[in-house]
């Protein structure tokens, strides 16, 4: 074997072992996570997913009607309200006609005999009209004493007091005016019809004279009661619980007996459990405020559970063998995340400025890697800052002493001012000692040891302060005014605020004059702000080309002032400058109310 062969050997067993040991390595260190999560869950949760889908698709489908009983009580409620509607309108309809003098007189019998067949035509006519106009009548009986004959062709039906089914009405008419009846059959000339009827006493001087009894079709009252579903068993009850009518299978006597002590209030749900003789059966019902019927929907407990069981026994057992797959899944995968992190938190935690550095793993090549890297970065850039504060901290300390020097400026102008003061009164310059010491107050006001925030008392005071100066300037022919309340002097607005506004008045608006006045007033709104309004009698604000050329005072420090307000309160602020209808300019400020100087310099930003 020559030397070239050799090499070549080596070559393909270098790369045999490469080959092996990329197959045989941790897939931890290799994909990424999101890929490896992926990857790991995907083919356990298709097939636990899929199987759940199939099982609850196969079986819900068929199960999904019957077992929703939560929506039986909406669709119930809407039906009773339709049904009240009806009812209610029946029951109306019998008052009214009740109460008609027509009827009464007609009923109580004092006419003629052929006065009162007169009357029973017309009687009979005014029913007749009131049933053609309802659909859902199905005719009218009118029980009196001596009835004339009536048409068995006819709607309406003239009945004596003496017979069987009035003698049936006296009885439970006995301790009420009006009641349903449940359902029976009448006879009419389309032969014997399904109805619902509501039979009212007709009384006259507390006499009774009649029964008026409104026949209303069963079968329009069923179609209602159904609805839109089918094979289901609905009734409706009356006030005493005895049943007016019913759909699908109807309870016997015993089912009904152990449900009426639970349906207690207007409407609810309960459950009744399978004892001898009663079908175990969920039981929904709906009773209207002031509704004298109740519709109850009966759906066989059995019906309902049947699906959920099926469905509960086949996803439970996909859930185990999930679980099982899972927990195996789960430790394998938590001990490989759990290396790596172990592995930073130490490091994070044995870190040190002076020192070695831990030795992090560089073989990751996911997010674990991109952990370390960044770790690694970080450190760097820590001792980078660290650095970078030890200069800062050299530069603050000559920063602090250049400021403690700067401290002695003030003094000096302090003392300088004060110099010049008393050589004024020693000079008899009384005006002259006015104005150096107001200067000195507006001095120590403004620099107010360097504070952003003072109270709007001592911005006042910096005011008058400027005010009086210009007064002595003026002599008599300068006038102000100010208004604020004591709790508005307490409060905190920024400093230098007012001044600038108070000198664009006497330098623009007063230029060439020999008198003015500049009135100021501060205020609270309702929306927890204030309102600074200052307001001068001058010539209000002029066209560019038409103002005076002064020295450029007031334009810098009113722009200082709005750039100071947007810097402190943002939006929060504003500052609106215009003519005043009577001549001179109107400034209106609003700032947020501060009832505390603002603690740092970011808490004043906002």
């Amino acid at each position: 074997m020559n030397r070239r062969q050799i090499r070549r050997a080596i070559a393909d067993l270098s790369s045999f072992y490469t080959l092996r040991g990329i197959g045989l390595r941790n897939p931890i260190k290799k994909y990424k996570i999101d890929r490896l999560f992926f990857m790991s869950f995907a083919g356990l949760i298709t097939i636990v997913l899929a199987s759940t889908v199939w099982a609850s698709y196969t079986i819900s489908s068929r199960e999904l009607v019957s077992s929703t009983s939560l929506y039986q009580q909406r669709l119930l409620d809407e039906l009773n309200s339709q049904l009240s509607a009806r009812l209610l309108t029946i029951e109306q309809i019998s008052l009214s006609t009740s109460r008609d003098n027509e009827l009464v007189k007609f009923l109580s019998g004092r006419q003629d005999q052929f006065e009162r067949y007169r009357k029973s035509k017309e009687v009979e006519q005014s029913l007749a009209t009131l049933t053609y106009s309802i659909p859902i009548i199905q005719g009218i009986d009118l029980y009196m004493d001596n009835p004339f004959y009536s048409d068995p062709q006819s709607y309406i039906q003239f009945r004596g007091r003496d017979s069987k089914e009035a003698g049936e009405l006296n009885d439970v008419l006995e301790t009420t005016d009006f009641t349903w009846t449940g359902e029976h059959r009448i006879n009419s000339f389309q032969g014997e019809v399904p109805v619902l009827s509501f039979a009212r006493t007709i009384m006259n001087d507390d006499r009774n004279v009649g029964i008026l009894v409104i026949h209303i079709k069963a079968d329009s009252i069923r179609m209602m009661l159904t609805g839109r579903s089918s094979g289901v068993d609905r009734l409706i009850l009356d006030a005493s619980g005895k049943q007016l009518l019913a759909i699908g299978d109807e309870p016997g006597a015993s089912q009904m007996l152990a449900w009426r002590d639970k349906m207690q209030g207007d409407s609810g749900v309960f459950r009744v459990h399978e004892q001898e003789g009663i079908v175990g059966s969920l039981i929904v019902y709906s009773r209207l405020p002031n509704s004298n019927w109740m519709l109850v929907e009966v759906t066989p407990w059995k019906q309902l559970t049947e699906g959920s069981f099926k469905l509960a026994v086949v996803i439970g057992l996909i859930g185990i063998g999930a679980i099982i797959l899972t927990v195996f899944l789960t430790l394998w995968l938590s001990k490989q995340f759990a290396r790596p992190i172990k592995q930073l938190v130490e490091a994070m935690n044995s870190y040190l400025f002076v020192g070695p550095k831990p030795n992090l793993p560089r073989d990751y090549e996911n997010e674990f890697g991109y952990l370390f890297s960044g770790y690694r970065k970080q450190n760097e850039r820590i001792e980078e800052l660290y650095d970078s504060l030890r200069v800062r901290y050299e530069q603050q300390r000559r920063a602090e002493i250049e400021a403690l020097q700067a401290n002695i400026n003030p003094h000096f102008l302090y003392n300088t001012l004060d110099q010049l003061n008393w050589m004024a009164i020693t000079a008899g310059q009384e005006r002259m000692s006015r104005i150096l010491e107001l200067m000195g107050r507006m001095f120590r006001i403004g620099l107010s040891h360097g504070e952003s925030f003072i109270t709007i008392d001592d911005e006042l005071k910096h005011v008058e302060c400027y005010l009086e100066i210009q007064q002595l300037r003026w002599e008599e022919g300068l006038t102000y005014s100010i208004e604020a309340s004591s709790e508005v002097r307490a409060l905190f607005i920024p400093k230098m605020s007012l001044q600038p506004f108070v000198e664009n008045s006497i330098m623009h608006g007063f230029h060439g004059r020999v008198s003015g006045h500049i009135a100021i007033r501060i205020e609270r709104t309702d929306g927890g702000s204030l309102r600074i309004t200052v307001e001068d009698d001058g010539v209000g604000m002029l066209p560019e080309s038409e103002r005076p050329v002064t020295r450029h005072t007031g334009g810098y420090g009113i722009r200082n002032v709005k750039e100071r307000y947007e810097a402190y309160f943002g939006q929060q602020a504003s500052v609106e400058l215009s003519n005043r209808e009577t001549g001179g300019t109107l400034v209106v400020i609003v700032v947020p109310e501060r009832k505390a100087r603002p603690k740092n310099e970011q808490e004043s930003m906002g």
